[in-house]
């Protein structure tokens, strides 16, 4: 399960958020949209700087933006989706117009490291054999139809899960012409942000998506 002391690379950047000098004084801070943040060095200036926490999965869209330098992390399914689901979770994932950088992240949560199946979450290959989608990508106009037809072939109820910033902004091609994002017809029940997020990241966020961290 992951760890407060969890050991990650020397050249990892986790949340971004604000220095404890520029708090002071009760300045008025920019918001911080962790949903649109690529987590490039050049973030970390006017007082904003990463810290090695990798928790940052959260419930709602709007919680990733922070004029603090705190964000509400994800909070468990309600009692009855709970219920339905078990102590597992099987996804189907939608690569939607990306670089596969989240996809090779999603994929190592199966290697021996990170080991997602031994909390009982799995990735299937049909959408039948689902309890919801992850999302990774822009979402362009190519793969909108296929991520409706996916989504829609999930047997209900049924959570979705975005991943990346690319999914949940467009990242840095938020402004092409071909990004058009995920459909209001699909409501996202877990946001993960991160260029790519780490493995940790995305599985914490599962893990109290499925109320096994508090």
């Amino acid at each position: 399960m992951p760890v407060d002391d969890a050991e990650l690379p020397e050249r990892f950047r986790g949340q971004l958020t604000f220095s404890r000098g520029a708090t002071e004084g009760g300045r008025r801070l920019p918001v911080i949209d962790l949903g649109a943040s690529v987590f490039a060095p050049e973030e970390a200036s006017e007082g904003r700087v990463f810290t090695r926490d990798y928790r940052m999965a959260v419930s709602q869209r709007d919680a990733l933006a922070t004029d603090t330098g705190e964000i509400e992390l994800a909070s468990a399914l309600d009692a009855r989706m709970r219920s339905l689901l078990g102590r597992s979770l099987r996804l189907r994932s939608v690569a939607a117009g990306s670089c596969a950088g989240c996809e090779a992240e999603l994929t190592a949560l199966g290697n021996v490291v990170f080991d997602m199946a031994r909390f009982g979450i799995q990735f299937v290959a049909s959408p039948r054999h689902a309890d919801g989608v992850v999302i990774s990508g822009v979402v362009n106009a190519n793969m909108r139809d296929a991520l409706e037809k996916t989504y829609e072939a999930v047997p209900d109820p049924k959570v979705v899960i975005a991943v990346g910033a690319c999914a949940i902004s467009g990242g840095v091609f938020h402004d092409s012409a071909q990004v058009v994002g995920i459909p209001d017809s699909i409501p996202v029940d877990l946001w993960i942000p991160g260029c790519p997020p780490h493995p940790l990241t995305i599985l914490d966020g599962l893990l109290r998506l499925l109320g096994r961290i508090e």
